[in-house]
């Protein structure tokens, strides 16, 4: 699902080769989230690292454009790669004919190509944390399912999912203590006001808050005034915004950036 990256990683994901991607299956998982896995020999240069949170920047040909024109870019999650068969898993949001990726997703099918470079990536659960905390939106379900495996047995970790309604609702599992918080709506405060009331375990979290960065600002802004936790062990990104278009908040995005960390920077009164 789609993710917004950090100028480092944009460096690190547009150094990558451009591959090319086979549809080799496309599933429904829910009705706002369609599957599909890539494979075939373009694909043989993927390789992905130690993060859980790797994203690659999937090239959609422009609807009636020659092929001089420039793709679109979208920034996907990998939800997962399977080496030993070169399948590369990612999780569509689709709403409609909204937006460039949704649309293609659903109409896709076996045989058709994407062009693709990364993967990209930032973070993955310190398995030395004492506890974690996971939030974001239907957007960032792919990272957080794929992140959870890596949190050790035993040790607790809370999710936060901002879904519209229970149908958009999928199965996470962890070897660590899991307790998962499903909130319905699209309140931009919904999330911080969730992790507001909660009982926080002893110690201090490794935090992950990804998705639409109005709610990732109010969260981060929660975390590290309100709760002090310590801003290296928050890793907080805005995916997407509501009031603007992919290009648009790639445009702000740096702006966004310097904001969060100011807020958080300021000295208490």
């Amino acid at each position: 699902m789609g993710r917004i990256a950090t100028a480092p990683d944009k460096a690190r994901a547009r150094s990558r080769p451009l591959l090319t991607g086979r549809v080799e299956s496309v599933e429904a998982l829910t009705p706002s989230v369609v599957r599909i896995v890539f494979g075939g020999d373009g694909l043989g240069d993927f390789q992905v690292g130690e993060f859980t949170d790797h994203y690659v920047k999937l090239q959609f040909p422009r609807e009636g454009g020659s092929k001089e024109e420039r793709p679109k870019v979208r920034t996907y999650t990998v939800r997962a790669w399977d080496a030993d068969r070169g399948r590369l898993t990612i999780d569509f949001v689709v709403h409609g004919d909204e937006g460039v990726a949704g649309p293609w997703a659903a109409a896709a099918a076996p045989g058709d190509t994407l062009q693709l470079r990364g993967p990209g990536g930032g973070y993955a659960p310190d398995p030395d944390a004492d506890w974690h905390l996971l939030a974001g939106d239907v957007s960032v379900i792919p990272a957080i399912s794929t992140s959870l495996p890596r949190i050790p047995a035993g040790r607790t970790a809370h999710v936060f999912l901002q879904v519209h309604g229970p149908e958009e609702q999928v199965e996470l599992s962890s070897p660590g203590d899991l307790e998962v918080h499903w909130l319905y709506g699209d309140a931009d405060e919904a999330i911080a006001e969730a992790i507001a009331a909660l009982d926080f375990p002893a110690g201090t979290p490794h935090a992950f808050l990804h998705g639409e960065a109005t709610s990732v600002r109010l969260a981060r802004r929660h975390l590290a005034i309100d709760r002090g936790v310590p801003t290296d062990r928050l890793s907080a990104s805005g995916y997407w915004k509501r009031t603007l278009t992919d290009e648009g908040w790639r445009e702000a995005k740096a702006d966004w950036n310097a904001q969060v960390e100011a807020e958080t920077a300021a000295p208490r009164r």
